[in-house]
């Protein structure tokens, strides 16, 4: 760009990941840009430098391009990281008497939370991940409250006062209030938030009725403990971070995108840190929405291959799935979430030989050293190193933070880890990463689609992360996929989805209805659901800045009566008899869509536990298409695809953002900024009119 706009209307969208912070740019005019650069062990450094590189790429000074900026979309991992880590906030609990070892006891899966595949039978590995907080950080008050919100037993104010001069003693920072049934009468919670607030300044509170209003003790107490354990952490982390970027000219808000798609201002998740574990990922979701939208496909799965994951997202009839339940930690938690799967598979996941038996992840390298191939003192050889060795990475142009790569190290280190005890040499050994890291992707594809009675051949893939598009064309053979597309933003596609994602506002009640099968809703159950939806709808759009111009949609949780999960239903505003009985009836088809025909047992009666409300604000300018370029040639390379032995030369092209009509036969490679498209053999690229590249596999 040789004369960059000097108008206002620049857009940004950041998310950082556990090797790269990934930077989104788009001009006034609608051009766009992507950059990369490391990420760092404060966070936010790694922001900040991704800034000074996207306004370099476009030739502005830093403070003349923050300057400019209307909207800054932001994802971060940083409360994640600290959850799984430890290094969250020193928290108390606030519970009611008799009910203190509720995190200790948690479900029956308590131990083996967050095992997943062969480490569900290591009797080894259950029951290690300690509660959120220890029981010496638990104090219990005297009060009770029934299932109906009436007063059973009044609270104690003494016992109050006593438990929180216990932690004082202790130190804590953050205190969780957690009270029985405090989602039917929060007058108990209310009463003990304020002697804390008088008793304890300066620590940050999180109330149970507030931050996880659903039945479920365990995962309501959880949720809670874990928002007032984030909420210190990442307060000091926005407020740094805001600080860096006012320094260098930025006026414009912070909007942090959240696991349920779309994003909120900053001191939303401030006060809810909970709400944005999964950030990132759905970002990536919500891109993948928008782009089936413009393409006219409903159905829509999104892969992102970063530096430590490999995560997958399903669109089903131009709805993102959703999940009312995460676990980090060892712990279940309310969160709402775009349904998001994901295993540890990226480039930067360690390839291994253990038993004789060749393992890629979950253990990454991430950013510090990284693959070996970075020079920075890594070791181990991950897929990043398999791929340069492969010939789908050129050393001299990998990301745009001007970092070239070290095929002589990576050759070196795959062949002494990998190669040697498996008998093959460093070609072999490179495309036998591959295979193993592809299937394992494969297999996660399968898992989302398949296994929920999807078939993934209705589905378009959407390949993207800085891996992502490498691999992409061994995915559909191995799912059986014609093929993907890969927008021109796909190394960033989290940040792309911060930068342009509508403003969402969530708020849920809890309003639990029985209903009996051989009876049917009644008319005061059909009043109960819509008198929660008429609640929550309300404060979901008191949330939004114009509430006059936003939309909203409803959801029902409901189960078979004695299950311990239920299934969301979409579910319309107002909902009378009639339609409260054909909510049911669609509950039934979507359970049996998951678990198969014939599968539920409506003899059983029905539980609606509760409903949820989401508002969006449109983003306003959001496509960010901007003009397309041709391919440039660059000439070939050798390219390993099937036969280690017999590379096929392969055709090299770059672009920053393909224009319409072109078309490329494979074997090649397409370098986008920040990552490379395979073209396999035999396979063909054609370009359109939004930039992306649509690869036939065939």
């Amino acid at each position: 760009m040789t004369t960059p706009s000097t108008a206002s209307g620049w857009a940004i969208g950041t998310d950082v990941g556990g090797t790269f912070t990934d930077l989104w740019l788009r001009s006034p005019e609608g051009e766009s840009w992507v950059c990369k650069s490391p990420t760092t062990s404060d966070v936010v450094t790694g922001v900040i430098d991704a800034v000074h590189l996207a306004a370099g790429t476009v030739g502005l000074d830093t403070g003349e391009l923050c300057s400019r900026v209307t909207r800054f979309g932001h994802g971060t991992t940083v409360g994640l990281n600290a959850l799984l880590t430890g290094r969250s906030a020193r928290t108390g609990l606030i519970t009611t008497a008799g009910f203190g070892d509720v995190l200790e006891i948690g479900r029956l899966r308590r131990g083996t939370a967050g095992l997943q595949g062969l480490d569900l039978g290591d009797y080894h590995l259950r029951g290690q991940v300690p509660p959120l907080v220890p029981r010496t950080q638990v104090v219990e008050i005297t009060e009770r409250v029934d299932a109906d919100g009436v007063v059973r037993t009044p609270l104690d104010e003494g016992s109050v006062l006593d438990a929180i001069g216990r932690l004082r003693e202790i130190g804590v920072e953050a205190v969780a209030v957690c009270l029985l049934w405090a989602t039917e009468n929060p007058a108990h919670e209310l009463a003990v938030a304020r002697l804390v607030e008088e008793k304890l300044p300066g620590v940050f509170l999180s109330l149970s009725h507030e931050i996880a209003p659903s039945v479920g003790e365990y995962a309501r107490a959880s949720t809670t403990v874990a928002n007032a354990a984030l909420g210190p952490v990442q307060g000091r982390y926005l407020t740094l971070l805001e600080e860096r970027l006012a320094a260098l000219g930025m006026t414009a808000p912070i909007m942090m995108t959240t696991s349920a798609g779309g994003v909120v201002p900053a001191r939303t998740v401030t006060e809810r840190p909970v709400s944005n574990l999964l950030s990132g990922p759905a970002s990536c979701v919500v891109a993948g929405q928008k782009l089936g939208a413009e393409l006219g496909t409903p159905h829509v799965l999104t892969m992102d291959v970063g530096g430590t994951s490999f995560d997958v997202g399903v669109i089903a009839g131009g709805v993102a799935l959703m999940s009312d339940e995460v676990t980090f930690g060892g712990a279940d938690m309310r969160v709402p979430s775009i349904d998001i799967a994901s295993i540890g598979a990226g480039g930067g996941s360690i390839a291994a030989v253990e038993g004789g038996a060749l393992g890629v992840g979950p253990r990454s390298a991430g950013a510090e050293p990284g693959p070996v191939c970075y020079g920075k003192g890594g070791t181990e050889p991950t897929t990043t190193d398999a791929d340069l060795v492969l010939g789908v990475l050129d050393p001299e142009q990998f990301g745009s933070g001007g970092i070239v790569l070290d095929r002589e190290a990576a050759r070196r280190a795959i062949t002494d880890r990998v190669g040697a005890p498996l008998g093959l040499n460093a070609v072999e050994a490179a495309r036998a990463i591959r295979v193993v890291f592809d299937n394992a992707m494969a297999d996660l594809l399968r898992a989302v689609t398949i296994e929920r009675g999807h078939d993934p051949r209705e589905f378009t893939l959407v390949a993207g992360g800085g891996s992502g598009p490498s691999h992409a064309w061994a995915l559909c053979r191995e799912a059986g996929l014609a093929g993907f597309v890969v927008p021109p933003t796909a190394t960033a596609q989290s940040a792309f989805g911060a930068g342009t994602s509508d403003l969402r506002t969530t708020a849920s009640r809890t309003c639990y209805r029985r209903v009996l099968a051989e009876v049917g809703p009644s008319d005061q159950d059909a009043r109960v659901v819509a008198d929660a939806l008429d609640d929550t709808r309300a404060r979901a759009l008191a949330a939004l800045p114009d509430p006059g111009v936003g939309t909203v949609t409803h959801t029902a949780s409901i189960r078979y009566f004695g299950q311990a999960h239920h299934v969301d239903v979409t579910v319309a505003a107002a909902p009378d008899k009639d339609a409260a009985a054909e909510l049911l009836l669609c509950f039934e088809k979507e359970y049996e869509q998951l678990w198969g025909k014939e599968s539920g047992f409506r003899e059983a009666g029905f539980e609606i536990l509760s409903v949820r409300s989401v508002a969006a604000l449109p983003a306003a300018d959001a496509d960010g298409h901007g003009t397309g370029e041709p391919f440039t040639r660059l000439g070939t390379r050798p390219v390993v695809f099937d036969d280690a032995d017999r590379p096929d030369e392969t055709a090299v092209y770059t672009v920053r953002r393909p224009a319409a009509g072109q078309e490329i036969a494979g074997p090649a490679l397409v370098q986008l900024p920040g990552c490379v498209v395979v073209i396999p053999p035999r396979g063909v690229a054609t370009t359109d009119a939004l930039g992306l590249i649509h690869v036939k596999v065939n």
